[in-house]
């Protein structure tokens, strides 16, 4: 379990949810280096990137070391990103040897797409955080269930060379499980997402979207719902009207900035320093994935995200805001640069009412800091208690 993921205590079905969030978000948070890693990548030397925005070179022609620095991003979100996510998963199951199997079956899951589609190429695959998060700790949990069997049973000499080939051969199966069986599986939830959404919108029933949108996106499902669903949906409207507000349906910063903010002052104290950089990487650098793991650390935070997305949402149908084009990624500036002049003020009010709602509602459900402060005065309580008793047990003692 990471450090700054809190343990969860007691029993029933909160409970249990809870301990599968922190589960969850104890795979995500170790590695949150590499999250502000490639959001800083991206933000900075992507094609319509900062460095590139200050020195005024079109999408079309940038500078070409940012070309060079930019063949980061892919790879890190694609390869390194998940495998780390797997890896920590499996370590978290059953230690070096579960990691080390853990992301051998990710590997798997990366490439799945390849599997099922011969068309497609290295360049052509997305990140599949999803399927890291799930076959990770599963294959780790299978080895440990070998190592369980065979524990006590190996004549002496034979451990290491059954330790490596039950590791290689678990592993590698798990490899061929994520390739040919839970990345289809995961493409295809992400499409039965991808659905509901389309039919919301096709209802005009926008708000309601982020009712799917929230969840998913948490799950690591946002490139499936935004690239797959509401882009193509949204470029097709802009062709004819000028603008969409499809394209701020998955990328609103407004409910991800709120739930950090509510994190940052009421959330765990392990956690609250690591907030603020997390803030300027979401709302600035628009890597929305940044705050995922504390709302799978806390999970009943996907409320507030519901909440204050929707309010955002209908805040801009409203006032019929919408931006020009995709907002990639979703960074406060991005949605600044592509919202036609004469709406931004309204756009913006959206964004902070999103974040408004999200956050007094987050606030809420963290209980304003109470659980959290009644939690460390009892662990101070308790420590005191254990401290006087043995204070008590010297003096008798002498």
């Amino acid at each position: 379990m990471s450090a700054y993921t809190p343990v969860v205590t007691g029993t029933g079905p909160r409970a249990a949810i809870q301990r599968f969030g922190a589960f969850l978000a104890g795979m995500i948070m170790p590695n949150l280096g590499a999250f502000i890693a490639w959001g800083l990548i991206t933000a900075l030397f992507i094609p319509t990137g900062w460095v590139n925005l200050i020195a005024g070179r079109p999408a079309n022609n940038p500078l070409p070391f940012t070309t060079a620095a930019g063949q980061l991003v892919g790879p890190i979100i694609v390869f390194l990103i998940p495998v780390l996510i797997g890896y920590t998963g499996g370590r978290q199951v059953h230690g070096q040897r579960g990691a080390v199997v853990g992301a051998i079956a990710t590997m798997g899951v990366v490439l799945s797409p390849l599997a099922y589609n011969p068309k497609l190429t290295l360049g052509d695959l997305g990140p599949q955080f999803l399927g890291a998060l799930i076959i990770g700790p599963v294959t780790a949990f299978l080895l440990k269930l070998w190592d369980g069997v065979v524990d006590g049973k190996l004549k002496a000499g034979f451990e290491m060379l059954v330790d490596n080939f039950s590791a290689g051969i678990i592993g590698g199966a798990m490899a061929m499980v994520g390739l040919f069986w839970l990345g289809p599986v995961v493409v295809a939830i992400s499409n039965a997402f991808g659905s509901v959404v389309q039919w919301l919108i096709n209802l005009h029933l926008l708000p309601l979207a982020q009712i799917i949108i929230e969840p998913a996106k948490v799950l690591f499902l946002n490139n499936a719902i935004g690239n797959g669903v509401l882009v193509p949906l949204g470029a097709t409207q802009a062709h004819s009207t000028g603008q969409s507000i499809l394209f701020m349906l998955e990328s609103d910063p407004g409910p991800g900035l709120g739930i950090l903010l509510a994190m940052m002052l009421f959330g765990p104290r392990a956690v609250r320093p690591t907030v603020p950089a997390a803030i300027v990487v979401q709302f600035l650098g628009g890597i929305h994935e940044i705050y995922f793991p504390y709302v799978l650390m806390k999970p009943i935070l996907i409320i507030a995200a519901i909440l204050g997305g929707g309010c955002g949402v209908l805040t801009w149908v409203i006032f019929g805001v919408g931006l020009r084009a995709p907002a990639s990624p979703g960074s406060i500036i991005a949605y600044l640069i592509e919202c036609p002049p004469n709406e931004i003020l309204t756009m913006l009010l959206g964004v902070v009412i999103a974040a408004a709602v999200a956050f007094v509602s987050g606030a809420f459900l963290l209980g304003f800091g109470r659980n959290e402060r009644t939690a460390m005065d009892l662990d101070e309580a308790n420590a005191r208690n254990a401290e006087n008793k043995g204070r008590k047990t010297a003096v008798a003692g002498a």
